[in-house]
């Protein structure tokens, strides 16, 4: 049975709002009263020791700094999620929380971020391209002693701490199914499907998610093309309007990525808006306002709040040395009828 802090507050002679405050770093207690909290609670196995039975790498009280790199671009997604990791990095004084954006879908130019951080950080949190150059830097970063997480996209066969994401498989097969619904079971047709880069890991599962549930359940749909975007409304609308000048008898588009806005214009212009299923992923400000005026049909959505606490939580544990239960984001499909606050 794990250790309380009421059993380390009776070992260690203090209260439980001291082994409290101590735990999480908080101020009003005096240095070597840390040292004795901390030094039990590792001794009751409630916070893990460091390598080799070496108490953790931080101090207590020591402000740890955290960095992460997303992607720049017009993706509204990416924008929620780094407006997230900002406020709840405000309320973190025990962090110093730095943010770089990464302009293009280009591996190298991430990789060698990555690199520069080396000695300048003690956590990554990343939505990286699956890469070998990135994947290099990773296993760099980590053989200093930095922590990493992949955030919404991951990378297999890296030495990261965690993956904070949804089951993109799990959703393409969703967004799939949900296609199959609105089409009316056995209704041939035509879909396409769009993409932000199949560089992201995370894109090419939704993709392959998809295309098996069409495979197993929907054998009279045929997707007649997939095009990637770059995540940038403009591209997608372009390629929006070139497909459906190619394909006037299209009957439904799965958007893998961003750029929901680009296609959406695309569809209106051509007078297609709520006469075709369109299916997207991401609540956000965009997507909101097609869901009411009933350009899109759905989408799928992983909450960037959750996924900017996780991180900023597994990340801050992982350099203390102390354990951590990570909560996923739930995959949750949104209704005009259930948007949410936003």
């Amino acid at each position: 049975m794990r250790s309380t802090l009421t059993d380390i507050a009776r070992q260690a002679g203090v209260s439980a709002a001291t082994v409290d405050r101590v735990l999480n770093n908080r101020p009003g207690v005096r240095a070597r009263t840390r040292e004795i909290v901390l030094d039990m609670a590792q001794r009751l196995g409630y916070i893990a020791e460091g390598p080799n039975g070496a108490p953790p790498k931080t101090a207590p009280g020591e402000v740890i700094r955290l960095d992460f790199a997303l992607p720049a671009g017009t993706n509204s997604f990416i924008k929620m999620l780094h407006r997230h990791i900002e406020a709840q990095a405000m309320a973190r004084p025990d962090l110093d929380v730095h943010i770089a954006t990464i302009e293009g879908f280009n591996p190298d130019r991430l990789a060698r971020l990555l690199q520069d951080l080396r000695g300048q950080t003690q956590g990554v949190g990343v939505i990286a391209l699956d890469h070998p150059t990135v994947r290099e830097a990773i296993r760099s970063l980590s053989a200093n002693d930095v922590k990493v997480v992949t955030i919404a996209s991951d990378i297999l066969h890296v030495p990261r701490v965690a993956y904070i994401g949804i089951d993109n498989r799990a959703a393409g097969r969703l967004a799939g199914y949900l296609l199959n619904r609105f089409m009316g079971s056995g209704r041939p047709g035509k879909v396409a499907l769009f993409a932000g880069s199949l560089s992201y890991r995370g894109h090419e599962e939704r993709e392959m998610g998809f295309r098996h549930i069409l495979t197993e359940e929907s054998p009279n749909l045929q997707i007649v093309e997939m095009r990637e975007m770059l995540d940038d409304r403009e591209k997608a609308y372009s390629e929006a309007s070139a497909l459906l000048d190619r394909h006037p008898d299209l009957a439904a588009i799965y958007n893998v990525g961003a750029g929901n806005t680009g296609i959406a214009r695309a569809l209106k212009e051509r007078g297609r808006a709520g006469s075709m299923v369109f299916l997207g992923h991401e609540a956000t400000d965009g997507t909101k306002e097609l869901l009411l005026d009933g350009t899109l049909d759905a989408v799928i959505d992983q909450n960037p709040r959750v996924e900017a606490r996780e991180a900023l939580n597994i990340l801050t544990h992982a350099v203390r040395g102390q354990p951590y239960e990570l909560h996923q984001p739930r995959l949750q499909v949104i209704f005009k009828e259930n948007i949410p606050e936003i």
